[in-house]
């Protein structure tokens, strides 16, 4: 049988249920935010690892030109290595029919006799695992068959140097090599563009003719072994057979994406939830203390009936759990479809066998406890003023405020308005502390507002200062290796161009005391006007004729400054270290790195002035035509369309961004209505003995609804813009958290996302005020006159 308090409970939730319904929702913006974003973040890294264990993901990666396997057997008898695995990979295109141009391919060697490769071994994903003796059958990219709609059994054409053969595509299979599958050269993922083949050893070394040799190797290390040492030495061994520099496992293309995108989600999962908890306990606190000193008169009448003030603190803390329950439930459950979703999301562009999201028990607790602790705190302070009156005391209505003439009624300011406004004013210098509360509360709903929409307003600055004016061609060509800079003129003439300029681009080491950084420096001639340098603010910046433009967070990194002079060992070519000084510096959004004068460039490396990358102006009308022709020109490694960089930056980072920025923003909606409602509705409460007597004394109910909704827009006009600067602030701390090495967002905030926050804050306090006066037009003058009697 329930107890008096119990039953009270019952009652009281359902006589609050707009304000326990508001309250219960804010609750559950933050812990959705929470269990989604530390959820997801969870269940990626999990899957990394867990994956990386199964199949032996390699721990350091040397290429080379050509390298006899006896020098194999060298590396791994070097300090600090486990086992090592040599392979032949080679670049090949794809051609279909009926497309412009072929796609790019990496044809993989695993061993001949069937078994799995040692490290970085391959989960068959449809299919089989090719038959030992049949050259012809390979392995085939999961994601590039998935997207060409190529089954085991289908024959796939190969153009294998040079040689046009057919491939029978036996299975397709996933490697931890490439989760995230990205075409050498490439910015963003086409999984239908760019395939990974799987061939036997024997076959793969007969057509590429690398018949007891290696181009590529993989090796672990030995438990405490150096990385820098190992690498180091394989540097060594590797370098007189055109070796292009070892790589750590961080390093690694796919693993440094997966890696990067992991730390910026980790970033995300950490500040996120934290500002969304925070914001939702501060209101909790506020909204819930409140109301609770509303019951001062029902918490004396209960302790003058002889319950012990343990037992009506236990009453309301069950009043706030049962808030905080309902809200948690919403939360977690929401969070969980969201964490999924999100999860979904990621598995387009991270492909792993085992990625799925699992909500962690320990997150969930987290986003109640967090929340739990706020509304007890809120409550356990609110009661505890009430429970320490003798009851007699607390029956009474709490003494009324000093009322004394302010100085602007002193000064006859106050004459200028009508009553109502001077009413208005009134209670708002004599009460500053709850003002003040109440705008906190707002502006930080409006805040969370503007920090969630920011991310779209940095993504879409990104896209148009990097990919709009800075890139213009309409497609680059990326050749095998640097040219005569008459190739050029070349691609110039080709039908469909209408003008082509090239640029070069040499792989570095830059070294600094004990600081190095592997970047790439540009080539660039005098009038590069596809590609121009602008910084962070849109600014162009002119290229110094001698020495190092040098991107200004690598420069930190390495601990340089204009004026300095830093090693460059350059690698490929010749090699060779060299000092070369800083002339200035340059905030870039995105990598690490440098800038030259071709000519300067071309000194360093010692060669004649040669390009590697032409850009080209086109007629859209002919590109299919010039495609084809590019395509089958020798010397052309890869081509990249500017728009469809685009798009695909869209589609993965935008779609992504786009998809957080919406939850996000939805929630924080959900706030700022759950925040101004509540302030609203106890506004109401608190006054209503006030404004009835005012009605009794003849005021009308206009009259006297301006005088609450004038307190509930004074507190809204003061919110926006302190939320309007916490917002800004709360973005540029989301921004910072991203890594700088690569990509550096700037914390940019729209006239559109401020517009937004604004009308949404504005949009919910009119809701809200419209409510409040439906409750006065129908306020009991006589109940709520007769209430302290």
């Amino acid at each position: 049988m329930l107890s008096a308090l119990d039953r009270k409970l019952f009652r009281d939730l359902g006589t609050l249920r707009g304000q326990v319904l508001t309250i219960a929702l804010v609750v559950a913006a933050g812990i959705a935010t929470y269990v989604t974003l530390r959820g997801t973040y969870s269940s990626l890294f999990a899957s990394r690892d867990a994956y990386y264990e199964r199949q032996r993901m390699a721990d350091v990666f040397a290429t080379a030109k050509r390298v006899p396997r006896s020098v194999a057997r060298r590396i791994e008898r070097l300090d600090g290595v486990a086992r090592v695995y040599p392979r032949v990979s080679e670049l090949v295109y794809l051609p279909f029919p009926g497309e412009p141009e072929p796609s790019s391919g990496l044809v993989a060697s695993i061993p001949s006799d069937g078994s799995p490769p040692p490290m970085n071994g391959l989960e068959v994903m449809r299919g089989r695992w090719p038959e030992p003796g049949h050259a012809d059958e390979v392995l085939l990219l999961d994601n590039f068959a998935t997207a060409r709609e190529i089954d085991p059994g289908d024959t796939l054409v190969a153009l294998l140097n040079g040689s046009r053969r057919e491939l029978r595509v036996v299975g397709t299979a996933l490697s931890p090599e490439y989760v995230f599958a990205l075409e050498p050269g490439n910015a963003m993922p086409e999984p239908d563009a760019f395939a990974v083949i799987w061939m036997f050893e024997d076959a793969a070394s007969a057509v590429f003719q690398m018949e007891g040799a290696f181009d590529d190797l993989v090796l672990t290390l030995q438990p405490g072994a150096s990385e820098d040492a190992v690498i180091d030495a394989v540097d060594r061994v590797l370098e007189p057979y055109g070796g292009f520099g070892a790589l750590p496992r961080s390093k690694q293309q796919s693993n440094y994406f997966l890696t990067q995108e992991l730390l910026q989600l980790e970033s995300m999962a950490t500040f996120v939830p934290f500002i969304f908890l925070a914001v939702a306990a501060f209101l909790l606190n506020i909204v819930l203390a409140r109301l609770i000193h509303l019951q001062r008169p029902q918490i004396a009448a209960l302790k003058a009936l002889g319950y012990p003030d343990l037992a009506i603190g236990l009453h309301y803390l069950k009043l706030v759990s049962v808030v905080v329950f309902l809200g948690s439930l919403v939360g977690i459950l929401l969070g969980w479809w969201l964490g999924s979703k999100f999860t979904e999301l990621y598995t387009a562009y991270f492909r792993m066998p085992l990625l799925r999201y699992q909500l962690d028990p320990q997150v969930a607790l987290v986003g109640v406890g967090v929340s739990l602790f706020a509304a007890v705190v809120g409550a356990s302070i609110a009661v505890r003023q009430v429970v320490r009156l003798p009851p007699a005391e607390a029956m009474r209505p709490p003494p009324p405020a000093r009322y004394t003439r302010s100085i602007f009624e002193r000064l006859g300011v106050m004459s200028l308005f009508g009553t109502s406004a001077r009413m208005v004013f009134r209670e708002i210098t004599r009460r500053p502390m709850r003002t003040a509360l109440s705008a906190v509360g707002i502006s930080m709903a409006l805040a969370i507002l503007v920090a969630g929409r920011s991310g779209m307003d940095a993504f879409e600055h990104l896209v148009a200062l990097t990919f709009q004016r800075a890139m213009t061609e309409d497609l680059a060509v990326q050749l095998v290796r640097p040219m005569p800079e008459r190739v050029v003129g070349e691609l110039g003439h080709l039908p469909g161009v209408t003008h082509a300029e090239g640029m070069r681009a040499v792989p570095v080491r830059f070294v600094h005391g004990a600081v190095h950084r592997d970047a790439v420096i540009f080539g660039r001639p005098d009038r590069l006007e596809m590609r121009r340098l602008y910084d962070t603010h849109g600014d162009e910046i002119e290229l110094p004729r001698e020495g190092l433009l040098i991107e200004s967070t690598l420069a930190r990194l390495l601990g340089v400054g204009v004026g300095d002079a830093i090693e460059v060992q350059v690698r490929e070519g010749d090699r060779g270290t060299h000092r070369v000084p800083i002339a200035g510096t340059i905030d870039e959004m995105f990598g690490l790195q440098a800038y030259m004068h071709i000519d300067s460039l071309s000194a360093l490396v010692g060669e004649e002035r040669t390009v590697n990358t032409v850009l080209l102006d086109i007629d859209p009308a002919r590109e299919d035509l010039l495609r084809r022709r590019l395509r089958a020109r020798s010397g052309v490694q890869s081509l990249f369309s500017r728009t469809g960089l685009i798009a695909r930056t869209r589609a993965q980072t935008g779609e992504t961004w786009g998809a957080m920025t919406f939850i996000l923003t939805l929630f924080a909606v959900v706030i700022a209505i759950g925040v101004v409602y509540n302030n609203a509705r106890v506004a109401l409460s608190m006054r209503s003995r006030d404004l009835a007597s005012l009605r009794v004394l003849g005021f009308t109910r206009r009259e006297i609804s301006a005088v609450l909704l004038g307190e509930l827009a004074v507190q809204v006009l003061l919110a926006i813009p302190i939320g309007l600067l916490l917002g800004t602030w709360m973005a540029e701390g989301m921004m910072a958290m991203a890594d700088p090495e690569r990509y550096r967002m700037t914390a940019i905030v729209s006239s559109q996302t401020y517009a937004f926050a604004t009308a949404v804050i504005l949009g919910a306090g009119l809701v809200s005020a419209l409510m409040v006066r439906r409750k006065l037009d129908h306020l009991d003058l006589i109940g709520v006159l007769k209430t302290r009697e």
